[in-house]
C-alpha cells in the first residue's frame, strides 16, 4: 500500500482546512478522493482524542461556537405530505 509522505499529508490538511470541499482538496493536491477521506478520518480522531485529553476543565468565562449545519433530504420530493 502507498503511504503520503508527511508534506503531503500536511497539505491535504491545509487545503482542507481552508475550507475547500474534499473533491477540490483532492483535486488541488492531486491526490485520490478515497485518500483524502482517509486522511480526514484519521486526523479527526486524533484531533478528537486530543480534545478529550487537553481540554478540560477550562475556566472558561465565555464560549463562542459556529455553527456549521445544512440541509438533508430537503428536496421537495422528499418532503413529507
Amino acid at each position: 500500500m502507498n503511504r503520503l509522505s508527511i508534506e503531503r499529508q500536511a497539505q491535504v490538511i491545509k487545503v482542507l482546512c481552508e475550507g475547500n470541499s474534499i473533491r477540490s482538496t483532492a483535486r488541488i493536491t492531486n491526490t485520490a478522493i478515497n485518500t483524502v477521506v482517509s486522511l480526514l478520518k484519521n486526523v479527526g480522531s486524533a484531533c478528537a482524542k486530543y480534545q478529550d485529553i487537553h481540554l478540560r476543565n477550562l475556566p472558561c468565562k465565555a464560549i463562542q461556537c459556529d455553527e456549521i449545519w445544512s440541509f438533508c433530504y430537503a428536496k421537495q420530493k422528499n418532503v413529507p405530505e
